[in-house]
């Protein structure tokens, strides 16, 4: 097989891979798999957690906090792709709210973000959901113990 055969066989592999992702993902899931955002970890966030799921999959959540909103948010995950989008939505979902509000981010509330996610993944929605409450968990801790 020469140079240019290889080139084509493999850019054809990586059109049907995305093909069948966006399938399977849906668009919105699949636009965040090509492009996450906000990965990556924190110096010294406000809130943190690490969680691992049942799965395997391990998600932490950062989270830094002015007046009582959720200024910055970023996630690390040693999982699949789902767990990734999973955590990149949660991360942005937290930004710009409120403990209150924080604690409306769930796995539900994940999946009706991204309008439809693969049954077999939906339990990435619950784990960076279940995360990012560990997060804000944490934060409250902290909180608690300044006053």
């Amino acid at each position: 097989m020469s140079e240019d055969e290889l080139d084509d066989f493999a850019e054809k592999m990586q059109a049907q891979i995305y093909e069948e992702t966006r399938e399977a993902y849906g668009e919105i899931a699949f636009q965040r798999w090509m492009n996450i955002l906000y990965m990556g970890p924190m110096e010294n966030p406000d809130g943190y957690a690490r969680v691992t799921g049942t799965c395997g999959d391990t998600i932490e959540i950062f989270l830094k906090f002015e007046n009582d909103h959720v200024i910055d948010a970023s996630f690390t995950t040693d999982g699949c792709g789902g767990s990734a989008v999973c955590g990149s939505f949660a991360a942005e979902l937290a930004i710009g709210k409120t403990p209150d509000d924080l604690i409306e981010v769930t796995g539900e509330e994940i999946i009706k973000v991204l309008g439809r996610f693969p049954k077999e993944d939906q339990h990435c929605c619950f784990l960076a959901a279940e995360t990012l409450q560990e997060a804000l968990n944490n934060y409250m801790i902290k909180q608690t113990k300044k006053t």
